[in-house]
């Protein structure tokens, strides 16, 4: 009976905070910045996995993500980084940062002021025809690779500038978000990175479009576009084009078997 009792009150004894729900904190010291500073966010987070990272996604004023990075944290669940402006500098305006994970439904938000820039506003007003101009080169250069059949699409491509992550941005036919994804190019301006697809928000056949985007100039932006149907691959040409040359294959097999038959001497 002892025993019971020493258990019951062990049991009684246990920190309530043991079965807490997750939580995530984000927070700076900075509220108001120049368009070339950089600014220092500081989170923290509980109760969750330590092998899923924390997604930090920083909105612009016009509602674009610039950057998406991907966090991991110490054993406290303390997080932190240092973001810098894109490219060429932070617009004014006021900014959104997000801090989610996936074992948390709610998110944590802070945002932070630029004021003193010298580039355009986000929406310029309407202005009278001006001669055509020829569109320059893209300052980003983006291709795919893919296998018919399989869920991976392997994204490469090169910039001009290696001083800033590239954001990936995969969109459905109907414009949805389905993922954001962030990269560091190599110091020759190469990058990759890997994109799966399947799963319920690859539920719609058509043409997915994976847009790379080196923060706010239009010069550092480039969209590439991949076919996908249940949840995999088709090829470039699509599916009925498959369908056409196999027949036509067929066809000209069948004429050229006939063809053979017909020119058989007979005794």
């Amino acid at each position: 009976m002892l025993k019971i009792a020493l258990l019951v009150l062990i049991a009684m004894s246990v920190p309530i905070s043991a079965f807490a729900e997750p939580m995530i904190e984000l927070s700076s010291s900075q509220s108001e910045i120049k368009p070339l500073d950089s600014i220092l966010v500081v989170g923290k987070i509980t109760d969750v996995s330590i092998f899923k990272p924390v997604t930090l996604t920083v909105i612009s004023p016009d509602g674009e993500v610039i950057f998406a990075p991907k966090l991991t944290f110490d054993d406290d669940g303390v997080f932190k980084r240092l973001i810098h402006p894109p490219l060429p500098s932070f617009r004014d305006g006021t900014y959104t940062i997000i801090a989610s994970h996936e074992d948390i439904e709610k998110t944590a938000q802070i945002q932070f002021t630029v004021t003193g820039s010298s580039l355009p506003p986000v929406k310029s007003p309407i202005k009278s025809p001006e001669p055509m101009i020829p569109d320059k080169p893209s300052a980003i250069t983006l291709s795919t690779k893919t296998t018919f059949g399989e869920n991976k699409i392997l994204v490469t491509g090169s910039t001009t500038s290696s001083v800033t992550d590239i954001t990936f941005i995969v969109t459905s036919p109907n414009g949805n978000l389905i993922s954001i994804a962030q990269v560091t190019p190599n110091p020759d301006g190469e990058f990759s990175t890997e994109i799966i697809s399947g799963g319920p928000l690859w539920k719609e056949d058509g043409f997915y479009t994976i847009t790379a985007n080196q923060g706010l100039s239009s010069e550092h932006k480039q969209s590439v576009q991949v076919e996908i149907n249940n949840g995999v691959v088709v090829p470039e040409f699509g599916t009925i084009a498959v369908m056409i040359l196999a027949v036509a294959i067929i066809s000209i097999i069948a004429v050229s078997t006939k063809s053979r038959l017909s020119i058989i001497p007979r005794y």
